[in-house]
């Protein structure tokens, strides 16, 4: 559980690769609001004719996230990535030359197809070739997402202000550079020794809590697609002003889903966090519906709306990843169709609906539709409250959808007798970092100073970024690491426990784990590595640190490695516990 270091931004080049298409994939959520007012004017299209741009991306982009993991898995995720890259910058191409809506709305069908091959396989691939570890790797990716989504209706709303066809060239030029870049800088990835069935994310939907949570989604959706789609037309902006507009909207989802959502989560819980945000949106859609005539109005609106999309589109798929019964990236398919099919579906309703009652309609729907998933989610509460409390699993059947879990490995190592389920031990959390063979160094050395035994929790995490989740692990890889470390400490003659601890998303889960499960065995002491204090590092990975030490009833040894120290041990330091 060591933190991002430093040198998380020092990446191979492939890495940059990835990511620049990243930015330039995600700049497509909202690049084309600024010039949806145009498009109608040029091309004589109404409103509701225009929205049929987000409509066939969306759809297709949901039909799409059911059969891309099997292709993935068949074909490797290079392949996948480059033949995603290169639809979009053929499709954004045609959309540009088009001259009729009808056109653009059919190549922007093929884009949505383009977008659901690339991220499906984009976060996995920078995982994969990312210096530095797990977090490091995710930290990247949600900086580039962040970027995307709060540039992309700037860069809109620029081109736009030359043409309309402006942004479709841009995204398809940069496009092209990235897939050039990609296939020659990122190397051949592996395909999964067992491929996925095309049927799987299907399947998994009769699953309670994954189709409970999906339905949500599909709910949050419609009232989110409804403010994307429509929301520009009574604003009555150029297209340079209405991308200045969602810009700010950019900036404050992207501020939110890494900055508040996690505290915010660890303060609150998911479930109730969630009810307070879906609570919130549908006010916000609903002052818009009651004073659609002031463009003051719906702009103000619109821009604050994007802090309480941030916080939920953080909290809504580690939510389903924790209630989800099935492998990760099959429930992220299943949740990506129905989430990507409410908010296809609701810019082209928002359009009838104002075509045959008035603008103000749109909105109250929308409005209601952030109150039926609060309905929706409260049916699949409790399953919820369960992966929250992090019920832990039997040793034999380990429950997968109960999250953050702890798995014992094996029966442990060292001499005496009953030491096992002594009180007492020293617990120290380890994940993939370079770092964390100090960090058990430094356990180690504690464990014989107090002469207790030493229990290792190894952090299996599976990251959770919008609709995509992967692992740097699979559980089996992370046992087979445990078992090593067992073997060491059983070499040192060091008497040991060895535990899985399965983490979804959100870091203070895994600090309260810890803690939960320290305070449990009365440990002596809990170490773990020191969170870095620069930059994104504190924002993604402080929460653990902050919840462990707060929650822990015993001293936390925070182990900090110092690459200028030639001799003696890592600098270390201590949180005593607070007065309780």
């Amino acid at each position: 559980m060591s933190a991002v270091s430093a040198n998380t931004f020092r990446q191979p080049r492939a890495v940059w690769a990835v990511a620049f298409a990243c930015v330039i994939s995600f700049m497509g959520i909202g690049l084309v609001d600024p010039i949806l007012p145009a498009i109608s004017e040029e091309l004589d299209a109404t409103p509701s004719q225009v929205s049929l741009l987000f409509t066939s991306y969306l759809v297709v982009t949901a039909v799409a996230m059911l059969f891309v993991g099997a292709v993935s898995s068949r074909i490797g995720a290079k392949k996948t990535l480059i033949a995603g890259l290169a639809v979009i910058v053929v499709f954004a191409a045609l959309a540009g030359a088009s001259g009729s809506v009808d056109g653009i709305v059919g190549f922007r069908a093929g884009w949505g197809l383009g977008n659901a091959l690339f991220i499906a396989t984009s976060l996995a691939v920078i995982v994969a070739s990312a210096s530095g570890g797990f977090a490091g790797a995710i930290i990247l990716y949600e900086a580039a997402l962040g970027l995307g989504i709060a540039v992309g209706p700037l860069l809109g709303g620029l081109l736009g202000d030359v043409s309309w066809r402006g942004p479709f060239f841009g995204v398809s030029v940069l496009m092209l550079l990235a897939l050039v870049a990609t296939a020659v800088l990122v190397p051949t990835t592996p395909r999964p020794a067992r491929p996925t069935s095309v049927l799987a994310p299907v399947k998994a939907l009769r699953h309670r809590g994954l189709l409970t949570m999906g339905l949500a989604a599909l709910c949050y959706n419609w009232g989110f697609f409804t403010l994307l789609g429509y929301a520009p037309y009574p604003m009555e902006l150029d297209a340079h002003k209405l991308g200045l507009v969602f810009f700010g909207w950019g900036l404050l989802v992207a501020l939110f889903s890494v900055v508040v959502a996690p505290r915010m989560q660890a303060r609150f819980g998911t479930a109730r966090s969630m009810y307070a945000v879906f609570t919130a949106l549908a006010v916000v859609l609903a002052v818009i519906a009651a004073d659609v005539e002031s463009p003051r109005t719906v702009i103000i609106a619109t821009v604050v709306s994007g802090a309480f999309i941030g916080i939920n589109n953080t909290l809504m798929t580690q939510a389903v990843m924790e209630v989800s019964p099935v492998e990760r990236p099959i429930a992220s398919s299943s949740y990506g169709f129905l989430r990507f099919i409410g908010g296809g579906l609701a810019p082209y309703a928002a359009g009838k609906l104002a075509d045959h009652w008035s603008l103000h309609v749109p909105f109250y729907v929308g409005a209601g539709a952030f109150l039926v998933a609060i309905g929706a989610l409260a049916t699949g509460h409790r399953l919820l409250e369960e992966a929250e409390r992090g019920a832990e699993a039997p040793v034999a059947q380990p429950r997968p959808d109960v999250a953050p879990s702890l798995v014992q490995v094996g029966q442990g190592v060292g001499q005496g007798a009953g030491w096992a389920d002594a009180a007492g031990p020293v617990v120290v959390a380890l994940d993939d970092r370079p770092d964390a063979g100090a960090v058990l160094d430094a356990a180690v050395r504690i464990a014989k100073a107090v002469d207790r035994p030493l229990e290792v929790l190894h952090v299996h995490e599976t990251a959770v970024v919008e609709d995509v989740a992967t692992e740097r692990e699979t559980l089996e890889q992370a046992r087979t690491t445990v078992s090593a470390l067992l073997a060491r400490l059983g070499e040192e003659r060091v008497p040991a426990r060895g535990f899985v601890l399965r983490s979804v998303g959100g870091h203070a889960a895994v600090g309260h784990t810890i803690a939960e499960h320290a305070n449990r065995r009365a440990a002596r002491a809990v170490a773990v590595g020191a969170p870095s204090h620069s930059g994104l590092g504190v924002l993604a990975e402080g929460s653990a640190t902050a919840t462990l030490s707060r929650e822990a009833e015993c001293t936390v040894v925070l182990v900090r490695p110092e690459p200028a120290l030639t001799a003696g041990a890592p600098g270390v330091s201590r949180r005593t516990p607070a007065t309780r």
